[in-house]
């Protein structure tokens, strides 16, 4: 036998065992551990803050304790690399032993982790990453962020019924990018729309200015943009400095790029871009400012939409945990989530009993100025939206 044999081999019986361990009855005195798997660093650093804040504020809030047993976080910095993604999960799993593992920041960090939940029986608490096809990559996989396919569909439809006719699209090259694209060209075309231009800029470090010469050129109604969470500042900032804000081009899109967490350093550039999304820190419900005023109050920043998948994640565990009775077997814990209710920040969320898939509201919305700041304004609603990435293949 080969010492990579061997070494594998020793690793599945490592992971094998870690799974024996969790089955056995827990005691009042073990913690349940939760590895966060986020990018705090790089590219999209901002969404793991915001998870990692968001994680941080529910617990102070709620306390650190579910069901007798007590909650503790281990946090690993992936840097949005699919390669650490992986070999941090699969230390999460066998070294740390941990209960479940959630965050993953972008896609392909989370389809990485998915066959170690597979084989781990750990829950995996997708609070970011948005393509249709991760739930279906495990059983283990529960979403509490949002699908492209959700707000891009919803956007599509809206702008052909309102006047826009022709669109050029700007997307980032990787699955989510794709997802947002194909969704709102199919549902803009279906309306009557037409696609004059369409470029895909690389996920890391883009330099959009030379494709925004390419959009300008093609003279369309609106601009169809899909960025990730994080690349909407420097997006718009150049959007800006090619004079594309006076050239009376709109940004329409799902509401990645127009994130509260940046909006307000965007300037007037982003007056009147007109999204599809999940949450905005504007919206008008009482849970929502409390949560806005509370996230403000000990980060001292407007919490955006991963703030919110983060949120709502880490209930998620707590509320699987209370129908539990504090047990960690991870088919049990993925049942118990599987059909759960409640009102978030963002409004009423459910998880879909079939695919573990999060069902929300999708809220169109305006760039305005409030009180001399600037805030996606909600002005359509569109309820309980599933994912149609996956109903209707």
């Amino acid at each position: 036998m080969s010492i990579r044999t061997d070494l594998l081999s020793l690793a599945a019986t490592g992971i094998a065992l870690a799974v024996a361990a969790g089955a056995t009855p827990a005691s009042a005195q073990e913690s349940v551990k939760i590895g966060l798997i986020l990018p705090m660093t790089g590219g999209q650093a901002s969404t793991g803050k915001q998870i990692d804040n968001a994680v941080k504020l529910y617990m102070q809030r709620k306390g650190d304790t579910v069901a007798g047993r007590k909650v503790e976080i281990i946090l690993k910095d992936d840097g949005a690399v699919p390669d650490n993604t992986k070999r941090i999960a699969q230390e999460l799993i066998v070294n740390d032993k941990v209960n479940f593992i959630a965050g993953f920041g972008v896609t392909p960090a989370a389809l990485a982790a998915a066959p170690l939940a597979t084989q781990g029986k750990i829950p995996q608490i997708v609070m970011a990453a948005g393509t249709s096809i991760i739930t279906e990559r495990s059983p283990y996989i529960v979403r509490t962020s949002f699908t492209l396919a959700q707000s891009s569909t919803i956007i599509g439809d809206w702008a052909a019924k309102n006047g826009i006719k022709k669109v050029a699209t700007l997307t980032s090259d990787y699955a989510p990018g794709n997802d947002a694209l194909n969704f709102f060209k199919q549902n803009f075309t279906a309306g009557g729309g037409e696609i004059v231009e369409e470029v895909k800029v690389p996920l890391a470090n883009p330099d959009f200015a030379p494709f925004l010469q390419r959009m300008k050129d093609a003279k369309p109604d609106a601009m169809f943009v899909f960025v990730p969470a994080g690349q909407g500042g420097n997006f718009m900032k150049q959007f800006a400095e090619r004079g594309l804000d006076k050239s009376g081009i709109k940004v329409i899109g799902p509401g990645d790029v127009m994130d509260d967490d940046l909006l307000n350093n965007m300037g007037d550039a982003a007056l009147g871009a007109v999204t599809a999304h999940l949450y905005s820190a504007a919206h008008p419900s009482a849970m929502n400012k409390e949560f806005v005023a509370a996230y403000k109050k000990a980060f001292n920043s407007r919490p955006g939409f991963m703030a919110v998948g983060g949120y709502d994640g880490i209930h998620l565990i707590y509320e699987a945990l209370k129908k539990t009775g504090g047990k960690t077997d991870g088919d049990a814990l993925v049942a118990a989530m599987k059909g759960m209710k409640w009102e978030s920040p963002r409004g009423p969320i459910s998880i879909d009993p079939e695919t573990r898939d999060i069902v929300q509201n999708i809220y169109i919305r305006k760039v305005e100025k409030v009180d001399g700041e600037l805030y996606n304004v909600e002005f359509a609603t569109f309820e309980a939206v599933k994912d149609s990435g996956k109903t209707k293949k």
